[in-house]
């Protein structure tokens, strides 16, 4: 799953480490979503959709929606 999460992180100036400790979650998980290697729970995405105040739409995207 393809995923804006860097860019949203770096447009505000956050560590990976940053964003781990509002989401209550280890930075080596904020780095394999970043990177594609493990799709957040649902529960989680929401928690970062919530965090950026956007849809988790405008977060997450899956491959086949990619034009």
């Amino acid at each position: 799953m393809k995923n804006r999460l860097k860019v949203l992180r770096a447009e505000r100036d956050w560590s990976q480490g940053d964003l781990a400790d509002r989401l209550e979650v280890s930075r080596q998980s904020v780095n394999a979503i970043e990177t594609g290697r493990y799709d957040p729970s649902l529960p989680l995405a929401f928690k970062i959709a919530e965090l950026f105040d956007l849809a988790i739409e405008d977060i997450f995207t899956s491959p086949s929606k990619e034009a």
